[in-house]
């Protein structure tokens, strides 16, 4: 039988000569992976710049629709997490035939036109994605500059610094990386970059506590956030409370990327039941931080939070835990760019 006709026909592929011992099931290179590894990409596509703007959120909805919000975009992104997982192998999930990529999960489920409208959206979304971790990137680069001008020549100086030039180092940087031919030899990169998104994810939720703990200038907190009238308008608080829930679900957001690693699990145990647990791992380990970050911050800024509490220079001192913080940001964002992409 001609091998492509037998691809075509069966849910398995033929295993090539040497016993498979250096190969899987579909004729690639034996894959590596397992529910750490697949835990730590997890963690670096889900845990990024969204994580930043979450005490910002919390401020526009308050001590209720805040939290609640969270643990619902928690519950939600797991939800659709295990039935995705489920559709790695088709039509059966433990002896199926691979889809390596979302869009082949489309069309071996929906096929045709919704396919190509779902490819166009998947990268449509990609492209976006991207472009805002460039730009997040930049922004933590530049804000170590400016964070050592403002301990120099103090907070009121302007301090003004272009992103351009720390845009195209970015760029550069992802352009050399993606010169790997397999994503599961980024292992280490997603290592690194999930123990960076702890780090700065751990400064902010410490710095957030020193300034509750410290006192100073009393801040106001409410349980519904930011107050029509005191704060903002009406119009304005609508607005601001749709681009929170966004905020939030942004900062969830992996399904795009879900089958990619998925792709680099080992054959035994079963990817679906793999992905599972590390999906479970990622999105608690995820949500904690996100719920401690964002509910410290909100209660060190109260409803004045800002949109970026480390690039916002909500916090000026200590300028090297700072300066240190967005290097972290800057690294874990070279990592989630080679995840997303």
């Amino acid at each position: 039988m001609n091998p492509d006709q037998f691809q075509k026909n069966s849910m398995f592929v033929e295993t090539p000569e040497d016993g498979g011992k250096n190969f899987d099931d579909d004729g690639r290179v034996k894959r590596t992976g397992t529910w750490i590894t697949a835990s730590a990409h997890i963690i670096t596509a889900v845990i990024g710049s969204g994580v930043l703007s979450l005490a910002w959120a919390i401020a526009q909805m308050g001590w209720v629709a805040g939290p609640a919000v969270l643990f619902a975009f928690s519950f939600i992104t797991y939800f659709t997490s295990t039935l995705l997982a489920d559709c790695y192998r088709s039509p059966d999930p433990v002896h199926g035939k691979r889809n390596y990529t979302y869009s082949d999960v489309v069309r071996s489920v929906l096929g045709g036109r919704k396919f190509q409208l779902c490819g166009l959206a998947q990268y449509i979304n990609l492209v976006g994605v991207t472009i805002g971790y460039t730009i997040t990137a930049s922004i933590s680069m530049v804000a170590v500059k400016r964070s050592n001008c403002f301990h120099k020549h103090g907070h009121h100086d302007k301090c003004y610094t272009s992103n351009n030039p720390f845009m195209i180092l970015f760029a550069c940087i992802q352009i050399v990386l993606s010169q790997i031919p397999n994503f599961h030899k980024l292992w280490w990169l997603s290592i690194v970059a999930a123990v960076m998104s702890f780090a700065y994810s751990s400064i902010g939720l410490g710095l957030s506590v020193a300034k509750v703990a410290g006192g100073g200038e009393p801040v106001r907190t409410t349980l519904t956030g930011v107050q029509v009238g005191v704060d903002v308008t009406g119009s304005e608080k609508v607005w601001r409370t749709f681009q929170a829930i966004g905020d939030i679900a942004f900062a969830y957001a992996y399904s795009n990327v879900l089958i990619e690693i998925q792709d680099t699990l080992k054959s035994s145990p079963p990817e679906n039941k793999v992905m599972k647990r590390a999906s479970l791992i990622g999105i608690l380990t995820t949500t904690l931080f996100y719920v401690l970050c964002g509910c410290l911050g909100y209660a060190a800024f109260g409803n004045d939070a800002p949109g970026n509490f480390l690039t916002g220079f909500g916090f000026y001192e200590p300028f090297w835990l700072i300066d240190f913080a967005n290097i972290c940001i800057a690294v874990h964002l070279v990592g989630a760019y080679q995840v997303n992409n």
